[in-house]
């Protein structure tokens, strides 16, 4: 339990640097661009985007509570900027759970496929298939049970492939030096 504590206590003091907020402010703008043109909508109740990216990149940098607050944010600016229904409270709070998540389990940790698996799966199950679910259900007004098995069918088919695409990404930007620029910047 000190160590959970712990970790929120050091996400919390992320803010004290100024290079957090510079990259959050710029891997926001890319989560903006990504979700304005790589995402598809397979059906009204189902897309397949990239948006989500960047805000993985917040959690695993700086931890669950600047990426709660990040992904919050960020959820009520794409809305605002491409609204897509009515604005539903509940996928605000789903992104703010699901950046919680990611964070405890990628925040001051190795970067692991097998992290990534075990972080999307619980995101997958409790945020997307579960508490997303239920609220496409309240907006649309079909049944919970009728949306479920095709909402379930895609995250599960998109866990690997996005817990794939995530490793490799930061892989790559750890292995250019990106992420060592950033926790420099937070040096004393």
């Amino acid at each position: 339990m000190k160590k959970l504590l712990a970790l929120i206590s050091d996400s919390y003091h992320e803010f004290k640097h100024v290079s957090t907020i510079t990259t959050c402010a710029m891997f926001g703008a890319m989560s903006i661009v990504l979700n304005q043109l790589a995402t598809i909508r397979v059906t009204p109740n189902l897309k397949i985007g990239f948006g989500a990216l960047p805000n993985e990149l917040v959690d695993y940098l700086f931890g669950p509570v600047v990426g709660s607050l990040f992904g919050g944010g960020m959820d009520i600016i794409k809305f605002m900027l491409k609204p897509d229904g009515g604005f539903m409270p509940g996928f605000t709070f789903n992104a703010m759970l699901a950046a919680f998540i990611y964070g405890l389990f990628l925040y001051k940790k190795p970067l692991s496929l097998k992290r990534m698996l075990a972080a999307k799966l619980v995101v997958a199950v409790l945020c997307n298939i579960l508490l997303g679910t239920l609220w496409l259900s309240m907006i649309n007004g079909k049944g919970y049970l009728a949306l479920l098995p095709a909402r379930a069918v895609k995250n599960l088919i998109q866990w690997p492939v996005d817990s794939l695409i995530f490793v490799l990404v930061a892989k790559t930007l750890e292995q250019a030096g990106v992420f060592r620029l950033v926790r420099r910047q937070h040096q004393p």
